[in-house]
């Protein structure tokens, strides 16, 4: 009988797959029997991530800059012509500190690149071949910047509030053709990029910013990227076939519970 939260004979792509949350999504698809390809910059990250798996076979490791679209396209031909992707998580994306006017051009081009139009090009290299098939599955990482005002985040609050809009199109628009779209909008999440904002910016309070990052959740801590990746599993399973056009956040009460 088939288990709980199975994903077995799925090929999943999922960006920026190597590390901090993607990584603990890959590990969790893999360990519920998932085919991984991982479309990453940090080839070395996503390597580590293949050997260390205990079915390494089981693991494809992609470069790819998802902000260029003639690359993500050449790639996603590749992928289909070898196989079906059944389901995509947008995970890749970057993060910005500022407001409007410490915000360069330079700045907003770059997330924007990154955080909209990456997903942009992935959504629309694989919508096409989901469409053929009549069924598929989209998990856009969005943020609890999609929905509240966040201090010193604006170029990045901009491009996350794009990622919830784009799963609901995306989820109104194909609904007739099976595929499910959602997101999921995470608080603060303890990865090595807050270690390493804190260490950068705080060098000599890491301790205390720490703890004070932490008690911003009402929950008193820092989310965890397996907590993430459980959610994420969910959402991409059979389980959770009733599911879409819905954003997921995951906030330790952030939303609700501040003020």
């Amino acid at each position: 009988m088939k288990s709980k939260f199975s994903l077995e004979r799925k090929n999943i792509v999922i960006t920026g797959g190597g590390s901090g949350i993607g990584e603990a999504i890959s590990r969790k698809f893999v360990a519920h029997g998932a085919h991984v390809i991982i479309l990453d910059m940090n080839l070395e990250k996503a390597n580590e991530l293949k050997k260390s798996v205990s079915n390494p076979e089981k693991v494809e490791v992609i470069s790819c800059d998802i902000s260029k679209h003639n690359e993500v396209q050449k790639i996603f031909a590749e992928i289909t012509k070898q196989k079906p992707v059944h389901i995509l998580i947008n995970n890749a994306g970057i993060a910005h500190v500022g407001n409007i006017e410490n915000t360069t051009e330079k700045d907003f081009d770059k997330v924007y690149e990154v955080n909209v139009k990456g997903l942009y090009n992935c959504s629309i290299a694989v919508v096409p071949h989901m469409k053929n098939n009549e069924n598929g599955v989209i998990l856009n990482m969005a943020s609890i910047a999609s929905v509240v005002g966040i201090e010193d985040r604006f170029a990045y609050s901009m491009s996350k509030g794009a990622v919830l809009t784009m799963t609901y199109s995306l989820a109104k628009d194909y609904l007739k053709n099976g595929i499910r779209c959602n997101c999921i909008s995470p608080a603060r999440v303890h990865t090595p990029f807050v270690d390493a904002f804190i260490k950068k910016n705080y060098p000599d309070e890491i301790e205390e910013k720490f703890d004070q990052l932490s008690k911003t959740q009402p929950i008193g801590r820092m989310g965890k990227p397996e907590e993430v990746a459980a959610l994420a599993l969910y959402l991409c399973s059979d389980e959770a076939s009733f599911i879409t056009g819905t954003n997921f956040p995951i906030d330790g009460g952030f939303i609700k519970l501040n003020g």
